[in-house]
Order: structure tokens, then sequence, then C-alpha cells
């Protein structure tokens, strides 16, 4: 992707035209670009801090984001989606129930929030939508966090911004993601740490294999005990940030 030549270079060219013309179209859906830089930590064998940096994202990370997002989004479409009943013929309205399934929700933000989000940057000079279409508030807070990119604030701007989001969360009860602007979205492609995601392949394996719909209420339990644990990870890991900062500063 930097203009190397190696095994399978054209291949990972193409890869990379498709992503940034995925990612493309995400953002003229209505999708909120959040590309924040995240910090990091290179760790001794005594686990102490020798040095910090901030890891940006690169367009290799971004192919690999783009497709993660492309697998995610097609099999919750694959097993959410509404299928017309056969039996009823071509009606639209006749659809047969789809079938229990873990779906990563995320609502439209508060009103209250983008308020209070409107009133912090005015004095700055930004202005945000705090109403309208679904799109148009979207596209107002990209064209804000795009007018601080480089600037002094742009920190401030970013975080204030994220934090009038509503969180993220797991349910059986689909209402889309609003920040991916997404109808349909799970979390498939990382069994070996999230549990929601290890839900989704034996869902999917069941139903692949002909099984019944599960027991929506018993995985509705799961998924709300599922994103309490990940409010307590992020805790954790803001928190475990901070300490290793103040570590670092005080070598």
């Amino acid at each position: 992707l930097e203009g190397k030549d190696g095994d399978y270079a054209q291949e990972l060219r193409m890869l990379d035209k498709m992503a940034k013309a995925l990612r493309e179209r995400r953002f003229n859906s209505g999708a909120v670009k959040f590309d924040r830089e995240e910090l990091h930590f290179d760790i001794d064998e005594k686990g102490h801090p020798t040095r910090c940096y901030f890891k940006k994202s690169t367009d290799a990370t971004q192919l690999i984001e783009e497709f993660m997002l492309l697998a995610n989004r097609t099999v919750a479409e694959w097993i959410g989606k509404k299928e017309r009943s056969k039996s009823q013929g071509s009606n639209p309205k006749s659809q047969t129930k789809s079938k229990t399934f873990v779906y990563r929700i995320h609502d439209q933000p508060d009103p209250q929030k983008l308020e209070s989000l409107r009133m912090a940057l005015a004095p700055l000079g930004y202005k945000v939508k705090t109403s309208g279409t679904r799109g148009a508030i979207s596209k107002s807070l990209n064209k804000m966090m795009e007018q601080a990119q480089g600037g002094r604030e742009q920190k401030l701007v970013e975080t204030l911004a994220l934090r009038s989001m509503m969180k993220a969360k797991y349910s059986t009860h689909n209402i889309g993601h609003y920040g991916l602007a997404f109808d349909y979205y799970t979390h498939f492609t990382s069994p070996i740490r999230r549990y929601p995601d290890t839900m989704v392949h034996r869902l999917l394996t069941r139903y692949q294999e002909g099984g019944r719909s599960a027991n929506q209420d018993h995985y509705e339990e799961l998924c709300e005990h599922s994103s309490e644990m990940e409010q307590t990870a992020a805790n954790a890991e803001r928190d475990s940030i901070k300490y290793k900062m103040v570590e670092f500063m005080a070598i």
C-alpha cells in the first residue's frame, strides 16, 4: 500500500481501492467520522512504561476495518432481514418474523446532549445541528470535526462530540447503528476476545443447520450482561491508561 512490491501486492492494492470506496459510501450515507488517535505505551519486562505515543490510523488498518465492518453487516443482514412468507405470495406486508439474533445497536444522539455540545463549542466558532434528519445531524458533526482538524482545540472538539453520542450496546432488538449508518450490524469478527461474537457464531451455525429461532428473552439477558461488562472493561482500560501516564511522568 506504500508503493512497495511484494507478495500479493496487486491484490492488496485492489482491496485498498475497494476499502476506500466502502468508506466513502459509509460517510455519504451519514456515518459519523470519529478517527481518534489512541495513546499507547511501550512497557519493559517489569511492566514500567518506557515510551508513550499516539497510534494513527493508516490505509492498512482502515482496509482491515472496512472489511470487518462489511463482514459484520453482511452476517447481520443475512439473519436479520425479514423474508416474505412464501405462503402469502408477493404481498409486501406479509413477512415472517426474523430469528433471534445479537445486534450491535447505536441510537441517535439525545437532543439535549447535542444542545449542550452546541453551547459548549459556540464560543469557539463551531456550529452543529441539534435537530433535523439523521443524515443532516451526522453531516453537521463531520463538518465540525473537519473544521477542527489540525487546530489546537481538535482534541476538545472530538472528545465533546463523542460524549454527545449515545453508547453503543448489544441487543436482540435491532434499531440499527447510527454512528456507522447501518440498518443491520453485529459483532462477528473477534470471537477470541468478545463473548457477543461467540454468541453470533453459535447462532449463525444453528441457523445454517436449519435450527429454530433461539429464545429471545435468554439472549437479551446475555446482551444486557455483555453491555455491562463492556462498560466495566472500558472503565478499566481508561484507568490503566491514566495510571501508566502518571507512572511515565514520574520517570
